[in-house]
């Protein structure tokens, strides 16, 4: 068990990652939830009136591998993603249960701290689910409960609108007056978000910037996502080209990819990609999105570098509407990055890594990358 809120189990069935789990996985998640329940009643640490520890509290910063070795393993596909031998599972919880009894017992102080953890979590969990509960109300008064500083459109098929998340009032401003009313939306957000990959639910729900972004989608979150409620077919991130902006755009990412994985597997998450400059030359003007095209494109011209303006954008509120229109946001020039997550299982890793409690692995990753420099922003 680490301080940590995320459950990191992996699979293995004859050296095979079941990256989907299996019989193998149900049956030790069922021992931890049943053996930690048991021990808990036991010692008195649970009172009576108290619940069970559901499988969530139990697992709650568990660091695990639970790896079989089998005659004949059965997979419910070719791709061997998930065993499916019935009798595994319960050979897993005999032995495994029977081993954690016996280390709890053996181990007072250890058992008492994950029992501690456990009802942290529990507690934590409750106060989650009255908090998710309580957006899940809210959003069914949904005039009354939009966020007062989204700016929403007219359009009322979901399919054709598109919200706009931005940072500050600043560009918030420039993106309200430049956008086209019809089908465009924007949220300003203030500042930084909250850090989601090291905060529980309930801390998460009670965040104002969260709660906005929340009501605007219209799907809940967590377990109670839904995504017909989702109102834009396209939740775009559109931040300023620098650190800070690519801090906040993580920051989004990290909370879309806890609490909202469904939203990128449909493919309705996107990262607008603002140009670093304006270049102008005779009343004609052109925009750069990277160094080499700035320099590209002055090298095109063909004249003297000090007879061409060029200004580099430090921010999305540099711009005035007209621009922030022609460069970001019309859909005939714009460029939009579509977020996927290829690989849910290394995805998950790298945000634990970037985002997460624990610093020597960042670091470790820091030193690697340092000298490519460039290419750390997310």
């Amino acid at each position: 068990y680490t301080d940590s809120y995320a459950e990191s189990v992996y699979s293995f069935a004859n050296t095979i990652h079941t990256v989907d789990g299996g019989t193998h996985l149900t049956g030790m998640r069922a021992a931890i939830t049943r053996t930690i329940n048991d021990y808990a009643r036991k010692n008195n640490l649970l009172k009576d009136s108290d619940p069970n520890f559901s499988g969530d509290d139990t697992r709650e910063g568990l660091t695990a591998i639970v790896s079989i070795k089998h005659r004949d393993p059965q997979f419910e596909s070719q791709t061997k993603v998930k065993l499916m031998n019935a009798e595994v599972q319960t050979q897993v919880q005999q032995v495994l249960g029977e081993a954690l009894s016996e280390f709890l017992e053996g181990s007072p102080r250890a058992g008492r701290a994950i029992v501690q953890k456990c009802l942290t979590s529990a507690r934590a969990r409750d106060a989650a689910r009255k908090a998710r509960d309580l957006v899940i109300r809210k959003s069914a008064l949904e005039s009354l409960t939009l966020p007062g500083k989204l700016a929403d459109c007219s359009e009322r098929d979901p399919n054709k609108c598109e919200l706009y998340i931005v940072e500050g009032d600043s560009a918030g401003g420039s993106a309200k007056q430049g956008r086209d009313r019809h089908f465009q939306a924007i949220l300003p957000l203030r500042g930084k978000i909250l850090n989601t990959e090291r905060a529980r639910l309930d801390k998460v729900l009670s965040n104002n910037e969260v709660k906005a972004l929340i009501s605007a989608l219209g799907t809940s979150i967590g377990e109670s996502f839904d995504l017909s409620g989702l109102r834009y077919g396209r939740v775009i991130i559109m931040t300023d080209a620098d650190v800070d902006g690519s801090h906040i755009r993580t920051l989004l990412l990290t909370f879309f990819f806890r609490y909202m994985p469904e939203l990128i597997e449909e493919g309705h998450l996107f990262v607008a990609q603002p140009p670093l400059y304006r270049i102008e030359y005779k009343n004609k003007r052109q925009y750069a999105y990277t160094e080499n095209e700035r320099a590209q494109i002055i090298k095109q011209l063909g004249v003297d570098g000090d007879r061409v303006s060029v200004q580099r954008y430090k921010g999305l509120g540099e711009m005035n509407p007209q621009q922030l229109w022609e460069t970001t946001m019309d859909p005939a020039n714009r460029i939009l990055l579509q977020v996927t997550i290829e690989d849910a299982a290394a995805a998950d890793r790298t945000f634990d890594m970037l985002m997460g409690a624990a610093v020597p692995p960042r670091r470790r990753f820091i030193q690697t990358h340092a000298k490519e420099v460039r290419n750390l922003d997310i």
